[in-house]
């Protein structure tokens, strides 16, 4: 059942194939009424929607906009449904969770089972991707909660918590750094390094801080999993980068690893969040596993 105003929904269409005779195709509606809504929709807000081209269409800033308030609409209806078919009303019992890799190794599932020994019957999606997919899929109404890295301020969600998260090195056992209180970047950078990509918000800081250093690095191992880097540093291969969230000294043993924090200011410009969508009512599972993922995040990070 749709719940979308006929203009709006005729107009996701589009977006979604880039053709008005697509859209009309897959809406089994005649290509002028596709059109004929588009059109209005543009003359009601004042502005193009979509660039014309000869082989299809494509979305204009203001477009992309519109897009991503449409498919939370749009996502919000069908969950709104589906609580009215089934008389769970605010009690709904799914929670998706985007994150990314760092906090899906124990944060987010340590919540999750937390969680379900209080509401066993509440079930759980986890979409481990890079940082900005995990906002993304929160702002198009994908995920009802993401926790991710962030650098900068955030305008399209609603940030829950957010803490500074240092960094640590990964270091063999038996290595001559794990007995260091701290490193700074010339010592970490005497060795063979595994790093993620350039891209990602741990590279880019690490760059800049060894561009600062005039460090002049060559990694021998570039992979944005950390499953591959902690093997890499087991085997002798290096060392390797990991945001500290609190809780990696738990594991360090099990894991056959020691931590030793990276001393500079650089990594000081990277927050973990735990953010939600603005505009959209979550369901009461939603908002209680926010709050969890909230109070675990703060507790892992406290001194």
């Amino acid at each position: 059942m749709q719940l979308l105003p006929v203009n709006l929904a005729y107009f996701l269409e589009v977006a979604r194939t880039g053709s008005v005779t697509e859209a009309a195709h897959a809406l089994n509606v005649a290509p002028s009424a596709i059109s004929r809504q588009v059109a209005k929709l543009e003359s009601g807000i004042g502005v193009p929607l979509f660039a014309r081209h000869p082989r299809g269409m494509t979305l204009t800033e203001a477009g992309s906009r519109l897009l991503a308030h449409a498919r939370r609409t749009e996502t919000e209806s069908t969950t709104l449904v589906e609580e009215l078919r089934t008389g769970r009303g605010a009690e709904a019992r799914s929670v998706a969770v985007a994150c990314s890799e760092g906090f899906a190794r124990r944060l987010v599932p340590r919540a999750i089972a937390d969680f379900r020994r209080e509401h066993p019957d509440v079930a759980f999606r986890v979409d481990v991707v890079a940082r900005q997919e995990a906002t993304r899929r929160v702002v198009e109404g994908l995920a009802d909660v993401a926790v991710t890295y962030t650098m900068g301020p955030q305008h399209d969600v609603r940030v829950e918590c957010a803490v500074v998260v240092p960094v640590a090195a990964i270091v063999p056992l038996g290595h001559e750094l794990a007995d260091r209180d701290r490193i700074g970047l010339a010592d970490l950078c005497g060795y063979p390094l595994a790093l993620a990509s350039p891209g990602t918000s741990q590279r880019e800081l690490f760059d800049i801080g060894a561009q600062l250093e005039g460090i002049t690095v060559r990694p021998a191992l570039v992979c944005d999993s950390l499953a591959p880097q902690y093997e890499f540093v087991r085997a002798g291969g290096g060392l390797a980068l990991v945001g500290d969230l609190g809780d990696i000294e738990q594991s360090a043993a099990t894991e056959g690893v020691t931590y030793v924090p990276v001393d500079h200011p650089v990594f000081r410009q990277r927050e973990a969040q735990v953010q939600t969508a603005t505009g959209r009512r979550p369901s009461w599972s939603a908002t209680q596993f926010t709050e969890l993922l909230v109070t675990s995040l703060r507790r892992d990070r406290s001194p």
